[in-house]
């Protein structure tokens, strides 16, 4: 990776999700491109969203999407190469849930990426991570490390009396 860690993203409009209680900090480490680590950067979403206060389907949305983005991480970025790590930075901003995973491999361009939906794809077995991870976040931003792809997802909070 060119600059060694993961960039933000500012909160944009979209869609808001009710919440009780709301902790605001990050949370940011770097791990081997092994499944096992997969399974570390799912319990740590799911441990957020709960602390952030989503309901049980919005937390399984966000974990599901977060597990998919560091499976690709591993799987289709790193290529499982022991030498290549994946960073990985969590935020709770108070307004918005920011969950950003950067690989080492070679990119991704997701305009290049089939569409799950066309016929001769609905039956294919993979291939359906980035449109899963679309369609549970309210923002999905990517981008270009040199080596590598840095996948930034947004979940917004509000407070519950809104």
């Amino acid at each position: 990776m060119r600059s060694g860690k993961c960039a933000s993203v500012g909160r944009g409009k979209g869609g808001r999700h009710p919440v009780s209680g709301s902790r605001a900090g990050r949370l940011s480490f770097t791990l081997s491109s092994t499944m096992e680590s997969v399974g570390e950067v799912e319990a740590a979403a799911e441990k957020i969203a709960g602390e952030a206060g989503l309901d049980e389907d919005e937390r399984f949305h966000v974990t599901m999407a977060v597990r998919e983005a560091a499976v690709n991480a591993v799987l289709h970025g790193n290529e499982y190469d022991p030498a290549k790590k994946i960073t990985v930075s969590f935020e709770n901003t108070g307004t918005a849930l920011v969950f950003t995973i950067c690989d080492q491999g070679k990119g991704l361009d997701p305009e290049a990426l089939p569409d799950p939906l066309a016929p001769e794809n609905l039956l294919r077995g993979t291939g359906r991570g980035i449109f899963l991870i679309r369609s549970f976040m309210d923002e999905v931003h990517f981008r270009q490390l040199h080596p590598g792809t840095e996948l930034t997802l947004v979940k917004h909070l509000a407070p519950a009396a809104e």
